[in-house]
């Protein structure tokens, strides 16, 4: 019975590994949520889409569209951006929480938001200066990582 109940693990373990192997997949804009196409539209539509990856991690889905030009934008399964990566440009500033971009701009006047993250806690800016500031879901600024 022991032998059993380990080969039945052993079973069990390999097929949830195969049925996780295919977590990251090459799919086509259209398969995107609508929310994250119109994101692309609104915001990105001077830049040409290269690449398209769906990530399934567990329960969660995640989508990354990454651009011609270098650029990168990861939504959530409801097609909210959750990271926009715009290194060596600017990020759009439509992207960019108004009180985020006030702060940016009268505390680091020639400097641009390269990326910006956000999640349940709040916001992380990264500036072409290399500085990392912490917003929380307030929008106040929380920390500075040089």
């Amino acid at each position: 019975m022991k032998r059993l109940s380990v080969l039945l693990f052993c079973l069990f373990a390999m097929l949830v590994n195969i049925a996780c192997a295919d977590n990251n997949k090459v799919i086509q804009v259209s398969q995107l949520p609508k929310d994250a196409q119109s994101f692309i539209t609104t915001n990105l539509s001077s830049a040409k889409v290269a690449l398209v990856t769906s990530e399934t991690e567990g329960v969660s889905k995640s989508y990354k569209v990454i651009f011609d030009n270098g650029n990168s934008v990861t939504f959530n399964s409801k097609g909210q951006w959750t990271d926009v990566d715009c290194e060596g440009s600017e990020v759009p500033v439509a992207v960019v929480p108004a009180q985020i971009m006030k702060y940016v701009k009268a505390t680091y006047p020639s400097c641009r938001i390269e990326e910006i993250e956000k999640d349940r806690r709040g916001y992380e800016v990264k500036l072409s200066n290399k500085l990392e500031l912490t917003f929380d879901k307030k929008l106040n600024i929380v920390d500075i990582d040089k």
